[in-house]
């Protein structure tokens, strides 16, 4: 019976080994797959966002890491097939709109806020920019600050996107402050 609290605590470790994520695609979230890293895969992320000394690194660090979340999703998944936008897929399976990519890029980053990876930012629900007859989506992180960086008093100046939607299946997400996120285009790739 002394070994039970340590039983019961191994069994916990294990059971936080893998980390499973619903990922989204066919356009809307039509359809979802249930994607698992491997804590082989987890350490590396988190000996990535490690190395973060500052908001600004940990963003770099986060385009890279999400990236490298969905090139591993896509071994699992038919998102392999998804490229930057909406029309370069071809109409094949696994393509992904801003939908899919919002929730999937959110559910990514809470699966590191929850492991506590992320100390200068929190993840936000998606957020949604208008124009005209067009919208589009993204993921989205607060800088809480790190004392390094200079943060304005507006909240907005705060929020930063996280677009995975303009970049081919596997590579960096573009990371953007609000107001440009808001405005632009997106970045030139």
């Amino acid at each position: 019976m002394r070994w039970l609290p340590f039983a019961l605590l191994l069994m916990a470790s294990v059971a936080r080994a893998e980390e499973s994520v619903e990922v989204c695609f066919n356009y809307g979230c039509a359809a979802e797959e249930t994607v698992n890293f491997s804590e082989a895969r987890l350490a590396w992320v988190r000996a990535m966002l490690a190395t973060a000394n500052s908001s600004e690194r940990e963003r770099a660090l986060l385009a890279l890491v999400v990236g490298q979340l969905y090139g591993w999703a896509a071994e699992q998944t038919p998102i392999g097939n998804d490229k930057a936008g909406n029309y370069a897929d071809g109409g094949m399976p696994g393509q992904m709109d801003c939908i899919d990519h919002s929730t999937t890029t959110t559910r990514f980053l809470r699966m590191l806020e929850e492991r506590g990876w992320l100390r200068f930012h929190r993840v936000l629900d998606p957020i949604r920019r208008s124009f005209l007859m067009t919208q589009h989506f993204s993921a989205a992180i607060e800088d809480l600050g790190d004392g390094i960086s200079v943060i304005r008093t507006d909240a907005r100046a705060r929020i930063w996107a996280v677009d995975s939607w303009y970049t081919d299946n596997g590579k960096p997400a573009w990371i953007a402050p609000l107001d440009k996120w808001k405005w632009d285009d997106g970045p030139d790739i």
